[in-house]
């Protein structure tokens, strides 16, 4: 188990404030940015990785997207697509699911 920096398993501000909020609970990335049980600090707030799985964008479902703070799938495609240049989505790309919760 190691400290992790906030900034790069969460890249976005938003995101960080959500996770405070307990709006986002989880990120899917396109690598692996932790093991279970790492922690983290946002603020004065300390979050451990509870989950680490490998999975393709088309296991994807709406409570993932809720889980990463957007209304549903589409959107959570529709934010990709803003964040990433050249984004396409293809069900069989590979991503990483990092779940965390508060502690």
């Amino acid at each position: 188990m190691s400290e992790l920096d906030a900034d790069e398993l969460l890249p976005s501000e938003r995101m960080r404030e959500q996770a405070l909020e307990g709006d986002v609970t989880q990120i899917h990335r396109g690598q692996q940015y932790a093991d279970e049980g790492d922690t983290f600090a946002i603020d004065d707030t300390t979050f451990e990785v509870t989950a680490v799985r490998e999975r393709t964008l088309g296991d994807l479902t709406d409570e993932d997207a809720r889980a990463e703070g957007m209304d549903d799938l589409e959107g959570y495609r529709r934010m990709l697509d803003h964040a990433h240049e050249n984004f396409e989505w293809d069900d069989d790309s590979d991503v990483v699911l990092h779940r965390f919760e508060r502690q």
